[in-house]
This record gives structure tokens, C-alpha cells and sequence, in this order.
């Protein structure tokens, strides 16, 4: 028997979880108002030939590839990678990747914008009993998701930095993800240090990882709680977007009972 763990948040207008120009604009066209559209596709129809006078809905989005639960590519990171080689946009990315053994890393006793070692991922891996294979798919439990929709999941979650990315990725680790907004630590609390120490090597420097290494990484993801630390499948198959730096997603865990 097989269980089915949605991973994936909804997208809804209006909420204040991205930043301002991010924050997705929703509009659902309800069955009333879409009587004269749904008319105009049949000549001679009246209101009187339709289901209790009702016509279709259709919803309108307005909203970027990095809104709700997505897979960033490697150009979102630079337009290169792997030293030198043209970045991947999101339909470059191998599907082959997007299906996996899933890991959760449990980092939700980090408090907010922490930035993980890989002394961290070791303990929490040895606690588990477990050892990456290359083509898993390493999902990090922050303590970000229970704020979601809300404007302090912008500040929410401990974050990875350069060395815990590469880390990863040399063990054959593709594709990895993490339930708060981003993947570095919350982009407020680094500009803070940045203001103090000038050291320009602390900015986005988990997403400038993908300069040196291909990977792609999810944000957004929820219900990570709900997952057994391995001995699960993970699906992550992005919406195919020319070009584009990234694509949504319906991430979900597929668990054997």
C-alpha cells in the first residue's frame, strides 16, 4: 500500500510571505462572470441554453517562477556552472533528477538564520544510521513552514551556506531542498552581517555554489514533519519553461506501508 505526502504549499494571492514584488496576484473568473465569454464561443447561445445560466471559471496568476513551492535551475545561480560550462534553465534540467531516494535532515532545533555546518549534516546522518547515496534527494526540515503565510517566514529557518552545498553535491546529491523561502540563511539577516564585515563571500553563497557545481535546489516546501528520515520516494518534476531560472512544482513523498 502506498501513502501520498503532498509537500507542496498553495499559491494564494495577497499573502505577505514573499516580498512585495513577488507576492503572487490570484483572480478567479467565477461561473457568473464568465457567461458572456463562455457565449461568445457559441453563435446564437443565450444565458437560457447554459447549466442554470452559469458559464465555465477560469483563474488568472500573476506571479514568478520562484512563487509557491519550485525547483530553482542552475542559471537562476549564474549563467554558468560547473566551472565555466552554460548554466541549465529549468527545462534543461535532467528529470532523472527529480525522482529519488528522499532524506530528511531534521534542523529544525536551529534557531533562526543559523547557518549549518557539515559537522551539523554529519551528527544528524549518524543519528539516523544513514549514508548519502549518490541520486538522493536531500530535503532540510527547518522551522520555517509552521509561519508560512505570514511575513515572518521571510526570516524564518536555519540556511546553507557554500561548503554545506558542495559538500552535498560531492556525494552525488543532485537535487535538494529546504521548507523555508530560501536556501541560504534569510536574506535580512546575511545583508546584516554583510553591513558589518563587508565580506562579500557570505551573499547567496549556498545558490553562487552551483558556479563551481550543477545542482538545483527546492524552497518552499511543507509538511517535512509529516516524513519518515528515509525509506521514502521523492517526485519533484518541474512545469517545462523555456528559459526560465525555475518551475513549480507538486512535490510529494511516496511512502511504502
Amino acid at each position: 500500500m502506498k501513502k501520498i505526502i503532498d509537500l507542496s504549499i498553495a499559491i494564494e494571492g495577497n499573502l505577505p510571505s514573499d516580498p512585495p514584488m513577488m507576492i503572487p496576484k490570484v483572480e478567479h473568473k467565477k461561473h457568473e462572470e464568465s457567461v458572456e465569454e463562455m457565449l461568445g464561443f457559441f453563435p446564437g447561445a443565450t444565458k437560457e441554453d447554459l447549466p442554470n445560466g452559469l458559464g465555465w471559471q477560469n483563474d488568472f496568476l500573476y506571479l514568478s517562477v520562484h512563487s509557491g513551492t519550485h525547483l530553482d535551475a542552475p542559471i537562476h545561480y549564474h549563467p554558468t556552472m560547473n566551472n565555466g560550462e552554460p548554466a541549465w534553465s529549468i527545462d534543461e534540467v535532467p528529470l532523472e533528477w527529480c525522482f529519488g531516494n528522499g532524506v530528511v535532515i531534521d534542523m529544525s532545533d536551529k534557531p533562526d538564520g543559523y547557518a549549518t555546518t557539515i559537522a551539523d549534516f554529519e551528527e544528524k546522518l549518524e543519528k539516523m544510521n544513514y549514508k548519502l547515496k549518490p541520486g538522493d534527494i536531500v530535503l532540510v526540515h527547518t522551522n520555517a513552514a509552521d509561519r508560512w503565510g505570514t511575513a515572518e517566514y521571510l526570516t524564518a529557518g536555519c540556511g546553507m551556506g557554500r561548503e554545506v552545498t558542495l559538500w552535498l553535491v560531492n556525494q552525488g546529491v543532485n537535487v535538494v531542498g529546504t521548507d523555508a523561502w530560501s536556501w541560504d540563511r534569510p536574506l535580512g539577516i546575511i545583508a546584516k552581517e554583510f553591513q558589518e564585515t563587508h565580506d562579500k563571500s557570505i551573499i547567496w553563497e549556498g545558490h553562487f555554489a552551483g558556479i563551481e557545481k550543477a545542482y538545483c535546489h527546492i524552497e518552499k516546501l511543507t509538511n517535512l514533519d509529516k516524513l519518515p528520515s528515509h525509506g521514502f520516494k521523492f517526485i519533484c518534476l518541474p512545469i517545462n519553461i523555456k528559459g526560465a531560472s525555475a518551475g513549480w512544482i507538486r512535490a510529494v513523498a511516496i511512502i511504502e506501508e
